[in-house]
């Protein structure tokens, strides 16, 4: 194995925990539910009738936590899927999300990278 491999397999690891620059291809910005947990989210899918604030208050105040979910503009790193919730007949993933930065009227602030849960609607056909 050559110097430059061993190098990248050894050291590629530990720049992205010292935080190595984000790449713009690297991240996705948009409007998302962002919840501190994974029940959370299910919470908001089970509660949801239409009203995507109305569910967000429901799950608030049943955990106690006014920030427990909120719909945010962010800038995250997409994660792996950790379950999926259905709701009349929509499906969702819900997914970790690595939160990067928050859209302001002044642009991209960048934030201390949280972990955090959101969904993603998925298409369903007919077989």
């Amino acid at each position: 194995m050559s110097f430059a491999t061993r190098f990248l397999l050894l050291f590629a690891p530990l720049a992205l925990l010292l935080g190595a620059p984000v790449q713009a291809s690297d991240y996705e910005l948009g409007i998302s539910l962002v919840c501190d947990t994974q029940a959370q989210v299910e919470h908001f899918v089970a509660a949801f009738d239409g009203d995507a604030q109305a569910a967000i208050r429901d799950v608030n105040a049943t955990e106690e936590n006014p920030a427990a979910c909120v719909i945010r503009n962010v800038a995250y790193m997409r994660g792996f899927q950790v379950g999926m919730a259905r709701n009349g007949d929509s499906a969702f993933e819900i997914v970790r999300i690595l939160v990067v930065g928050i859209k302001t009227e002044r642009g991209i602030l960048p934030v201390r990278p949280s972990v955090h849960f959101s969904l993603f609607g998925v298409k369903e056909y007919a077989v």
